[in-house]
């Protein structure tokens, strides 16, 4: 299905898991709502998130994935965070990802 937000077919599982992502882009990183769509639009806009992608993208935490939709990882870093602030520990020198531009198509709910 499609929906307003998102630039992506998602069934109704996978439209719950991206939304659980942008509540965590938001609660924990303190962006809107629509940059968080935004970001995820940028980069899921017409992958086919079923199948064998859908499990292997539904094997981890929404957090590790709004954590690599956030960050941009330091060349010597360990691997991307898991989304816990215990296990993550100090995170930073990771660099935060700009958002899309405003007046690109990811935005795709109003601020």
């Amino acid at each position: 299905m499609r929906t307003e937000e998102f630039l992506t077919r998602l069934d109704g599982e996978t439209l719950d898991y991206f939304r659980e992502m942008v509540d965590v882009l938001v609660g924990y990183f303190g962006i809107s709502r629509a940059e968080a769509v935004a970001r995820i639009n940028e980069r899921y806009a017409g992958e086919d998130i079923s199948g064998m992608n859908q499990d292997l993208m539904c094997h981890e935490f929404p957090e590790y994935w709004a954590y690599h939709l956030y960050f941009k990882p330091p060349l010597d870093a360990r691997p991307l965070p898991s989304g816990d602030p215990e296990a993550d520990g100090d995170l930073s020198k990771w660099e935060v990802r700009p958002p899309p531009p405003r007046d690109s198509p990811f935005w795709t709910l109003k601020e």
